[in-house]
């Protein structure tokens, strides 16, 4: 075939199709060895884990007919995530997938699945897909037809390869950047917890034994006894306070139409979710006031608390940055730290008490009370201590910066060279083989 045909994707597909929910709805979800996967884990920057439930072997029987195989391309076909594309984990398998998602699974002789990805991710077929869904009288959708009718670029098997392989390997990159930061933030997690919920090193103290891993400067700061109080024992020398006594939630906010063509640093949920990067904006494409993102903050989601949004911001030199209103500006107050901060924002314990204090019925509009979250009840560490655990954790989380910095860098590279590959513009040539 020709380098400039199109073709439509049923005349190259072996299925497309949406899947379904077991019967008895959300609440059915019995747990089990396969995946259901739902349009909150498909992301065109790849697949989330977050918020996978499972089926038993009865439920995963039922559904047998939109079973997903690795490679498989999943498109969410309704509601405010229509369009997102990505190809699924094969770590997820086996999995299922809802109502909301289509399956669409390229006749591997003919049209290469990770090209069509990038053909579907791309800004010129998303404005499309976005098109199409809209043209209906109620909520946004795709239709099977619709996919189906889809027409794309069609190269040579050779040449998609080539181009999958190229933006492929810029994905890969960001993919590793994106475990490694999980395993960093996976490993502040558990030293907060070690050092601040579990009590670690001072257990080890009362039975006369040097804390585990820790040198003697370190484990000076830390007592060898406990104390009553309404959280229950704690180490002797600390306080049962509230967060008001670290942190202050700061309301400074701008109106960045005022200044239309000053460029800002836009820290937004949609931002966060794909991929903790803020968006640089003009003043003039943004509509609302926003409040003041701080040297010493830390954000904090307001919005639906059962999925965590805890950002450290990492300012650019010379533009402001701003956030969304549904983001808690937290900043640290003196004897605390914004990195200790963002530990216990993300530890396990303050996520639990967190979800309790929501407003609102619907799982899509809870939110938080700021008022509350300032009230909420916690152990209180002396300030030499947290300033050690920051010097431990500070590292770890620059890393984190750095490698998401890097992510976003290779992100815009392949977006530019994205639409630039699949229009034939820029050729990359076989390397030879012996």
């Amino acid at each position: 075939m020709a380098a400039k045909d199109s073709i439509k994707l049923k005349t190259v597909c072996l299925k497309i199709g949406s899947g379904a929910t077991p019967r008895g709805g959300k609440e059915a979800y019995k747990g089990g060895a396969s995946a259901l996967i739902r349009s909150q884990n498909i992301y065109n920057d790849g697949f989330r884990k977050d918020g996978v439930v499972y089926i038993d072997d009865t439920q995963s029987s039922e559904l047998k007919n939109v079973e997903v195989f690795k490679g498989d391309v999943l498109l969410n076909i309704t509601g405010d995530s229509v369009a997102r594309c990505c190809q699924v984990s094969a770590s997820i398998l086996p999995a299922r997938v809802n109502q909301h998602v289509a399956i669409i699974r390229p006749d591997p002789k003919t049209l290469d699945a990770r090209y069509l990805h990038y053909i579907l991710v791309s800004s010129k077929f998303q404005e499309h897909l976005l098109s199409l869904a809209s043209a209906g009288a109620t909520r946004q959708a795709l239709t099977k037809l619709m996919i189906e009718n889809l027409e794309v670029h069609l190269p040579h098997l050779a040449e998609q390869k080539r181009i999958a392989g190229i933006l492929g390997a810029l994905d890969d990159k960001i993919e590793l950047n994106r475990k490694m930061n999980e395993t960093l933030e996976q490993m502040t997690k558990a030293l907060f917890k070690s050092w601040f919920v579990d009590f670690d090193p001072v257990h080890a103290k009362a039975e006369r034994c040097q804390p585990a891993g820790m040198d003697k400067a370190t484990a000076d700061l830390f007592p060898d006894s406990f104390v009553d109080s309404e959280l229950g024992k704690i180490p002797s020398g600390w306080k049962a306070g509230s967060l008001s006594e670290l942190s202050e939630f700061s309301r400074e906010s701008i109106n960045p139409g005022e200044s239309l063509s000053e460029i800002f640093d836009h820290y937004s949920l949609p931002s966060f979710d794909e991929g903790k990067a803020p968006k640089a904006e003009a003043g003039s494409e943004i509509k609302s006031n926003k409040l003041v993102v701080t040297k010493t903050c830390v954000l904090l989601s307001k919005l639906n608390p059962h999925i965590p949004r805890i950002w450290l911001p990492n300012l650019h030199a010379s533009r402001r940055s701003i956030c969304s209103t549904e983001f808690i500006v937290a900043s640290a107050m003196a004897g605390c730290t914004r990195e200790y901060l963002y530990a216990l924002f993300i530890s396990e314990d303050f996520s639990r008490t967190y979800g309790t204090l929501v407003t609102g019925t619907t799982g899509s509009h809870q939110r938080i009370r700021a008022e509350s979250v300032l009230q909420m009840r916690l152990p209180v560490a002396p300030a030499k201590l947290i300033s050690s655990f920051t010097d431990t954790i500070a590292p770890m989380l620059n890393r984190v910066a750095s490698n998401t910095k890097e992510s976003q860098t290779l992100a815009e590279l392949r977006d530019t060279l994205l639409p630039q590959l699949l229009n034939g513009d820029l050729k990359v040539a076989l390397k030879n083989r012996p």
